[in-house]
């Protein structure tokens, strides 16, 4: 059997070889002509032969510089969004502050301004640190409100910083009422799956009054933990009834805990009714639109 070895050349690899040798042969004789014949044989080429290539390497840097541009507008609109976010972030802190200070000045000397610390450990998502304590006067039992309403309460103090439990304790409860104090019941929590799921319900009101949706709820002050008119909640729906003598409502808290910076600790028992220390406007925020109708 014969031997395989290379295939004949083939009449277009020989034109290509032709071609490459007489491109060498002329860059070689060119590089022996004058300069000035030089410049105008590569001006020649340049304004014939090598404009599609000369375009082409044009529309790549163009291309590239293009891509950087982009590149340098995307990081300088990532930075601005970052800027415009954390901005955002510190007017909100701040308009909260300024709020929680003017009732700071209005409960002036029965409040303490105190910052929330978390632990941040599994389990005590329902637990928060007060950097107030015994020194400043704060004391076992004692409220923790926002500029929007109750927190929770205080359950041990030290000297220079106090643990607490925010709503979504299940052992949290708070004796309450209607905002024009005609209907009294228990308000406490009930947990959900999840601790963003968990509510607040008003229980043990009567089965044949009813509250209407969007009523502000507030600690009445009986059970001597906390002072009469601290707003809870807002009336969202009914949660159930028991025979024809009890019935529970949904309540939309008027604090969410987990987004909680700053507060107001009570450093002595408070007066009978401190609802004046909130203000109408703000009790009325969480109110529904005009028109809603009552709760079946």
């Amino acid at each position: 059997m014969p031997a395989y070895g290379p295939g004949p050349e083939t009449n277009g690899g020989r034109q290509r070889g032709i071609l490459a040798a007489t491109f060498l042969i002329l860059a070689l004789s060119t590089s022996y002509l004058p300069a000035s014949v030089q410049q105008r044989i590569a001006w020649s080429m340049r304004v014939t032969i090598l404009v599609p290539f000369l375009a082409t390497q044009d529309r790549l840097t163009g291309a590239q510089l293009n891509a950087r541009d982009v590149g340098d507008l995307m990081r300088q609109l990532d930075s601005m969004t970052a800027l415009s976010s954390t901005r955002a972030v510190l007017v909100e802190e701040n308009r909260d502050l300024r709020e929680l200070l003017g009732l700071a000045d209005r409960a002036e000397p029965s409040f303490l301004p105190a910052t929330v610390l978390r632990p941040g450990t599994q389990g005590s998502e329902r637990f928060f640190f007060v950097d107030v304590g015994r020194a400043h006067g704060i004391y076992e039992g004692a409220p923790v409100v926002t500029q929007d309403g109750l927190v929770g309460k205080i359950l041990d103090v030290r000297e220079e910083i106090s643990s607490g439990m925010d709503w979504t304790h299940p052992d949290f409860s708070a004796s309450a009422m209607l905002q024009d104090g005609s209907m009294f019941g228990l308000v406490e929590n009930r947990r959900g799956d999840f601790r963003e799921v968990d509510r607040l319900v008003f229980d043990g009101t009567a089965y044949n009054e009813e509250a209407l949706p969007g009523t502000v709820v507030l600690t009445s002050g009986f059970g001597g933990v906390y002072p009469q008119g601290i707003p809870i909640g807002v009336v969202d729906e009914v949660e159930g009834t028991q025979g024809r003598w009890r019935k529970s409502y949904y309540l939309r808290a008027m604090v969410q805990p987990g987004a909680v910076r700053h507060v107001l600790v009570t450093r002595r028992p408070a007066e009978a009714d401190v609802s004046a220390l909130w203000l109408a406007d703000s009790l009325q925020a969480m109110e529904p639109a005009s028109g809603e109708g009552r709760i079946p």
